[in-house]
């Protein structure tokens, strides 16, 4: 048990390390040019990443051609651009999804 409290603290230590640095490395200072561009671009870039992943097993060659999860894909970016919900826009599209592939199935 003593030995997992260690590991533990050695985790929280380092995490709480890795969330300060930024702050001490930037107070007095602004942030170079490449570290704004990285947070404006990363978390975009992520969310796509995590939706071709998601695309990835999907068998298009086979019955229903992946028409349910790409227009659970479509229905999340128009309720996404219509109301600027992300809750509104997940549910919607993770609906439009399981509806489509019972009905499609």
């Amino acid at each position: 048990m003593p030995d997992s409290l260690v590991v533990l603290a050695v985790m929280a230590g380092i995490t709480f390390a890795s969330r300060l640095l930024p702050f001490l490395l930037f107070s007095r200072t602004r942030p170079p040019r490449w570290v704004v561009t990285v947070e404006t671009a990363l978390p975009p870039l992520v969310l796509w990443l995590l939706v071709f992943y998601s695309l990835d097993g999907i068998a298009w060659r086979t019955p229903p051609y992946g028409i349910p999860a790409l227009a659970g894909v479509g229905i999340v970016i128009l309720v996404h651009r219509w109301k600027q919900s992300a809750l509104l826009s997940i549910v919607s599209g993770t609906a439009a999804y399981m509806v489509l592939t019972r009905l499609l199935a």
